[in-house]
């Protein structure tokens, strides 16, 4: 404990003047790395592409890639072919209004379709319809890169 003369200038004795002080650096330091823990999680979620950890496992393709934008909406169809949009499984019905708010949003949005690579050809097609019957027109599908 430390001691301090209190202001009136009394406080000889160790009975006068007994002032407990809080040390907050150990507390400080705490706050700290929690602050750096939440910036490290976040920046990697931010930059798992919007997927929020849905794992898919893409077909080899040996095209161009492509470039997404900041307005493109990407749909993963995982094996058991639900849809997944954020993060977020979503029914057929969901989807379409999803696609209707996108493309009330920006009339140049793309789609792309990031399916696994075990995914049945007619699911693929069928999301892709959905989109075009909500008037979006730029579809793609994500592949991965060729190991050559």
């Amino acid at each position: 404990m430390a001691t301090s003369k209190l202001p009136d200038g009394s406080g000889d004795d160790l009975s006068d003047g007994v002032v407990a002080e809080i040390n907050i650096t150990p507390l400080t330091d705490i706050f700290l790395v929690l602050l750096i823990i939440f910036m490290v999680t976040s920046s990697a979620l931010v930059n798992a592409g919007g997927q929020a950890g849905v794992k898919v496992d893409l077909p080899k393709g040996g095209a161009k890639e492509i470039t997404s934008t900041q307005s493109d909406l990407i749909v993963a169809i995982l094996q058991d072919g639900r849809s997944v949009i954020g993060g977020k499984v979503m029914t057929d019905d969901e989807l379409k209004v999803t696609f209707r708010e996108a493309r009330s949003r920006a009339a140049e949005t793309a789609v792309i379709v990031q399916a696994d690579a075990g995914v049945p050809h007619g699911r693929v097609v069928a999301v892709m319809e959905l989109a075009k019957a909500e008037g979006l027109r730029h579809l793609a599908i994500a592949t991965r890169a060729d190991d050559k």
